[in-house]
């Protein structure tokens, strides 16, 4: 199973760098241990974009929108479209484990959802897997109880519940008017004084004013201490307090897979954790690897989007394309 180039990651840059290569007549084959855009799906059902449809398209393929802002079930259309339009090669649902060997001669070892060890064969790799798929954790006793989430998918299930939010950015305002709007009992944690300036100027005066009602109660500079199966324990400026919980959603950010990184041999600066990269090429210190997308922005994960992320394919094509004529 030989291939030119093997990308990790069928998210949106890792499709970008597909459709790139093929333009350029270099073969890819695209692995994602999840389905095609993958962050995308577990973003909660009836989201929509901050952003325009323009600033996500890919493969110079228009996207359109009922509205000024797509949708995510419009975005997840859109991208299923493109890769069939350009008959990428996709393998879903395939982790892969390890790289080894070197330029023009590496051996990825992946795993599909059977069970099935494969290995491939590539001249050149491209890390684009992005940040979605790994949860910050609370690291408190309890938390690996069934009842502890970190997606927000939709509100319906919570009705008439005890809601625990913990985290106050965007994700989180969201889901805490959605949960509350639908009747579930909302509670907010964040260690923070007060709901994040980066909110949204059309979320942050609706979920302040529903705090200053009393409608969602919110406990600011403090922090979850320990999660029980029916409450939650939480360390407050005025002492500890026990609340009465049925769910909680630890929604405090994702983090780009370093561990993977290094294990691949990326070198990471130790303070940001971004791994170094040419800043034209975007290969890094082990050559013949490529990283786009988020993964190049370390633990500054607000840095890069799908907006700006989805340009890195052209870079990394370009790179690559000449390296293989050479």
């Amino acid at each position: 199973m030989k291939t030119d180039v093997l990308i990790i990651g069928a998210g949106p840059t890792g499709l970008a760098c597909g459709i790139e290569l093929k333009k350029r007549g270099v073969e890819a084959l695209i692995v994602d241990k999840g389905c095609v855009v993958n962050s995308i799906y577990n973003y909660p059902t009836h989201m929509t974009f901050f952003t325009t449809p323009e600033l996500l398209e890919i493969g110079d393929i228009p996207m359109t929108s009922l509205n000024e802002k797509p949708t995510r079930g419009e975005a997840l259309k859109y991208y299923r479209r493109v890769a069939e339009h350009y008959k990428l090669n996709i393998h879903q649902y395939e982790r892969v484990e390890s790289i080894s060997g070197e330029d023009n001669a590496f051996a990825v070892a992946t795993t599909d959802r059977t069970g099935t060890n494969r290995t491939y064969s590539a001249r050149k790799i491209i890390i684009a897997s992005g940040y979605y798929d790994i949860p910050n954790l609370l690291n408190v006793p309890g938390e690996n109880l069934p009842k502890v989430e970190h997606y927000y998918r939709e509100p319906h299930p919570y009705f008439n519940q005890d809601v625990l939010i913990v985290g106050a950015k965007n994700s989180a305002a969201i889901a805490a008017l959605e949960l509350f709007w639908t009747g579930a009992r909302v509670t907010m944690v964040h260690r923070g004084p007060a709901i994040h300036h980066h909110v949204k100027y059309w979320i942050k005066p609706n979920i302040e004013n529903r705090i200053k009602a009393g409608e969602v109660k919110a406990y600011f500079n403090s922090q979850v201490t320990e999660i029980l199966p029916d409450s939650v324990r939480i360390a407050t400026p005025e002492g500890e307090v026990s609340v009465k919980n049925d769910f909680v959603f630890a929604m405090i950010g994702y983090s780009p897979d370093l561990k993977f990184l290094n294990a691949t041999g990326i070198v990471l600066d130790p303070a940001t954790q971004k791994p170094r990269t040419n800043a034209e090429t975007l290969e890094s210190d082990r050559k013949g690897v490529f990283l786009a997308g988020v993964v190049v922005a370390g633990k500054h994960t607000n840095e890069i989007f799908i907006e700006n992320g989805r340009f890195h394919g052209r870079q990394i094509a370009d790179a690559i394309a000449q390296q293989l004529a050479g």
